[in-house]
């Protein structure tokens, strides 16, 4: 009796050439300007094929060849492939507890246009947020002449990814709201909702201080506090896309209560409220006076060690239970922690280092601050908007 063969499914040629595109619209998306050599050692192609490609995608305007600027070197200089940002723009929106700002993006990073406005009383409200969204979107396209063809919106709460629903956003006092149904239906482009902490990873992963590592933990200390995690070079997302709320661990048994019923969660020591008590500042204090003070500890490293030294030793409590777990090579902080003094961010690196069974086996996981800034979850939910059109470019 003959054995069956199973044959292996070969990939069709179209197949292969849209892999192909799609692999090098994403890399000159994330690297910027490249030469066609550079391009096929990077993507393991031959150069007829790059060719082909490139001469493709700039006939279709989505990339563009220019001689770089004369530089010392003899010989005829490469030609650059640059990514035309006006060739593909999405809508970013990164929604805050204080405001909310909002950016048309374009294939390549470049910010074409951006604008923001503070949330006050009403102004949060989920109805006035999505209609304030729909008109400003309208009227920076109208002025930048462009239209997105997809939109990413970063939200600070428990975000169900498949369909942008916001399960719970309890500093902004939200919850079940249909925010990506609701914005996509309007906006008639395909819509993803993320948490704010997951996107700030992307965004950090591909352009900032863990582009490179592929095992990264992003943690965000603003009201709240979340966790982004890149493992294996890819975001975490955990079941129907909630992950990430590391803010509630319980790491003060009997501690402050939290608004999710539980008491001591991390956030109650390491957020806003927490860092303005270690400043002697009232809770309700506007985020620009806080930061004022931390620049000013920022010059005297014995002054920021004694102020908040309470609030460091459970930063780094918090900090020793996510290296233990996750094992990350990289730790990057978000939001208000990136403006503590580097003294105090540079003991705390030191103290997980030595208290981290797992950070010691992986020979000392990193702590950084954030290289974005104050755009790193704008950048981020332009990520996840570009995620879902490259190929269709």
């Amino acid at each position: 009796m003959m054995k069956s063969v199973t044959s292996t499914p070969v990939a069709r040629p179209d197949e292969v050439r849209r892999h192909n595109r799609t692999t090098l619209l994403r890399l000159l998306h994330v690297s910027g300007p490249s030469t066609r050599a550079t391009l096929a050692t990077e993507l393991g192609l031959n150069r007829s094929t790059i060719k082909t490609l490139v001469d493709g995608l700039a006939e279709a305007g989505v990339v563009e060849e220019r001689v770089p600027r004369p530089g010392r070197g003899a010989g005829r200089p490469s030609l650059l492939v640059l990514p035309q940002p006006q060739a593909a723009v999405v809508l970013a929106v990164d929604l805050q507890v204080e405001h909310v700002a909002i950016a048309l993006v374009g294939f390549g990073g470049q910010i074409l246009g951006r604008n923001s406005w503070n949330l006050r009383g009403r102004m949060r409200e989920a109805d006035e947020v999505i209609t304030h969204v729909i008109e400003s979107t309208t009227m920076l396209a109208g002025d930048l002449g462009v239209q997105p063809i997809a939109a990413g919106v970063s939200v600070p709460g428990v975000v169900r990814r498949v369909d942008g629903h916001v399960h719970e956003a309890p500093n902004l006092r939200w919850t079940d709201v249909s925010l990506g149904e609701r914005l996509g239906g309007v906006l008639r482009v395909p819509v993803l909702v993320g948490n704010d902490a997951e996107l700030g990873a992307i965004a950090e992963h591909l352009r900032g201080a863990a582009r490179g590592s592929s095992d990264a933990v992003y943690v965000s200390a603003d009201v709240g506090v979340g966790g982004g995690i890149i493992a294996d070079g890819s975001s975490l997302r955990g079941g129907a896309g909630y992950v990430g709320e590391i803010g509630h661990m319980a790491v003060r048994p009997g501690g402050r209560p939290c608004y999710c019923g539980s008491r001591g969660c991390w956030e109650t020591e390491v957020g806003e409220a927490a860092l303005c008590r270690a400043l002697d500042l009232p809770e309700d204090t506007p985020r620009g006076a806080i930061l004022f003070e931390l620049r000013a500890l920022g010059g005297d490293p014995q002054a920021a060690g004694e102020r908040l030294s309470e609030f460091a030793e459970w930063l780094t409590v918090g900090l020793v239970n996510v290296v233990n777990l996750l094992g990350p090579q990289l730790v990057v902080l978000g939001d208000l922690l990136t403006a503590l003094p580097d003294s105090v961010v540079g003991s705390v690196a030191d103290e997980v280092r030595r208290r981290s069974l797992v950070s010691r086996a992986v020979g000392g996981t990193q702590i950084v601050s954030s290289a974005l800034g104050a755009d790193v979850k704008l950048l981020g939910a332009a990520e996840a908007a570009f995620e879902m059109i490259l190929d269709t470019v």
